[in-house]
């Protein structure tokens, strides 16, 4: 191995089938091998039986799809208004002097600590699981499209002033191509974090979803349904995930290999 030497498309999926095989194996070895009670860690075997439950007798499915509408849904208005205005902040300073230090503050409260407010202000509804990812995803959005809109070379923004560009040209035509492919990216990597606000959410005041199967699992002591709504939750984030690096390399070939 060299450092940034990069592997293979084959090798990359070979090495990271093996982790999760390696993964599996052992996490096998202590439940099954009783290292590990089942009370506390269901082992594979009980895990998928348990998630077979859920999906054929107690309608998980559907739990699965109103927890995707709800990440969908809130990190959609999050990046709708997050987006334009971490452009307008990385292309104008007075902008980013104004919002930057709000921004800054707010991206260190915790998302889960404003679940009673919401609760206070929008009920258990939809509004308020929305209301959760909205915020837990807004501001890293916005700060994050900043920065990068901020870090366009500047050769390339005097090489547009010097042909003649105005300056929402050079907004539309340089900053914009520039940062878009590191836009895309951020958004992908706050996706995955709205994953985590979108379970917090429904941990409390809920009535369905993946994080209120969770909950009353947990009252049962069914170890294995829990570990079957974490695995669940992770195979949706790595296939989203992939989607996204897939979208982002047909659309900025140049940037992302």
């Amino acid at each position: 191995m060299q450092p940034l030497k990069p592997v293979s498309r084959r090798a990359a999926v070979a090495l990271g089938l093996s982790f999760f095989v390696l993964f599996f194996a052992v996490w096998a070895a202590a439940t099954l091998g009783g290292f590990v009670s089942k009370t506390f860690l269901a082992d594979p075997f009980t895990m998928l039986a348990a998630g077979w439950r859920l999906l054929t007798e107690h309608g998980f499915l559907k739990d699965i799809g109103v927890t995707i509408w709800r990440v969908v849904g809130g990190f959609v208005i999050a990046a709708a208004i997050g987006v334009p205005l971490g452009i307008a902040m990385g292309a104008y300073k007075p902008i980013e002097a104004f919002f930057e230090p709000f921004i800054s503050f707010a991206r260190y409260l915790p998302a889960s600590a404003f679940i009673p407010l919401l609760i206070l202000w929008a009920g258990i509804g939809e509004a308020q699981k929305l209301a959760v990812i909205f915020i837990g995803s807004f501001f890293q959005i916005v700060l994050m499209v900043a920065v990068s809109v901020g870090a366009t070379r500047r050769d390339l923004v005097e090489a547009a002033y010097t042909l003649g560009a105005s300056n929402s040209g050079i907004v539309r035509r340089v900053l914009l191509p520039a940062s878009a492919p590191d836009i895309a990216e951020t958004l992908r990597l706050v996706l995955g974090w709205a994953w985590t606000y979108v379970i917090v959410a429904e941990l409390i005041g809920a009535s369905s979803g993946i994080g209120h199967m969770i909950t009353d699992s947990q009252a049962l002591l069914d170890t294995g349904q829990i570990i079957f709504g974490i695995v669940v939750i992770g195979v949706i984030g790595l296939i989203s995930d992939y989607l996204f690096k897939l979208g982002n390399r047909a659309l900025f070939p140049w940037r992302l290999a």
